[in-house]
């Protein structure tokens, strides 16, 4: 197996997590995820590095669920930065852990979108596909030139007390998943 048809075997798994019917709607969003896996996470508070490791950590647990041993992941596919994307299916997995709810079933594409289009990346279907308009999103997340309560990054939070560009992005999912659905 090459670098090249394990990385790609990888990207299609990420995808397929957060390619839900629910949230899709009969759209392709494939150039944007390719984006979104192209660009690194650029940590910028320090404990935001978490974040960029559980986004690591998703290629070990890709080699588990598909029979792919770690040696072979390690040098594969470990060899570059966690990516945004990476980052936020990651992410995606830490709602859905923190918010599990056998009745509601399976929610991470839920978190996924919520975190697109908080972004501002909702429309970004390959037939609205705007390369600048995506990076310049992408890039403003990346640093935290977003509105203090978190519009135009992951989480908005309404009335925070804080400015969420000053805060990690845990601190951010949590405050918004107790503000947003009172847990």
């Amino acid at each position: 197996m090459t670098r090249e048809d394990l990385s790609s075997r990888y990207f299609e798994w990420l995808c397929g997590i957060m390619f839900d019917g629910r949230y899709l709607k009969g759209r392709s969003y494939s150039k944007l995820f390719e984006l979104l896996h192209s660009v690194d996470f650029e940590v910028v508070i320090g404990m935001d590095q978490n974040r960029a490791e559980d986004g690591i950590d998703l290629r070990y647990r890709f080699g588990d669920e598909q029979g792919y041993i770690q040696p072979m992941i390690a040098s594969l596919i470990d060899n570059v930065p966690c990516s945004v994307l990476e980052m936020m299916v990651a992410l995606s997995f830490q709602c859905e852990n923190t918010m599990s709810d056998p009745e509601e079933g399976n929610r991470l594409s839920k978190w996924f979108w919520t975190m697109i289009d908080n972004l501002g990346l909702g429309s970004m279907d390959d037939n609205n596909y705007d390369d600048e308009f995506a990076r310049f999103v992408i890039f403003r997340f990346l640093n935290r030139e977003y509105s203090s309560n978190g519009e135009g990054g992951l989480f908005v939070i309404n009335n925070c007390k804080y400015d969420l560009r000053e805060v990690e992005i845990w601190y951010q999912m949590c405050w918004y998943l107790d503000a947003t659905l009172n847990i």
